[in-house]
């Protein structure tokens, strides 16, 4: 079965209103079955002009898990904070699992 991955590139626009979204995010991402593999960091692009100022990703077990995630109501309550405080993009994606797992 493939997984769903959930890729953001995010600018934080009012960082003191962010840090409410943060905790609420990870419960819904927690609820929903899915993990951090990628949080901040420093990203640096190696091919295009893009440039974004900080990448997400997260794993789910499904693309479905994934979407069910996005769309639940406790993630609906975080984002609305997070589209106060931030702009960037979200990308649902479909991949197949690793062989490790």
């Amino acid at each position: 079965m493939p997984k769903g991955y959930i890729f953001a590139e995010i600018e934080v626009t009012d960082p003191a209103t962010y840090e409410q979204y943060r905790p609420l995010a990870a419960a819904a991402i927690a609820a929903h079955g899915g993990r951090y593999l990628v949080r901040g960091g420093e990203p640096r692009a190696l091919e295009g002009d893009r440039s974004p100022k900080r990448v997400v990703v997260l794993e789910f077990d499904s693309p479905e898990q994934a979407e069910a995630f996005y769309r639940s109501p406790q993630y609906q309550e975080a984002l609305a904070i997070r589209q106060r405080s931030s702009k960037g993009h979200l990308y649902l994606l479909t991949g197949a699992a690793s062989p490790s797992g």
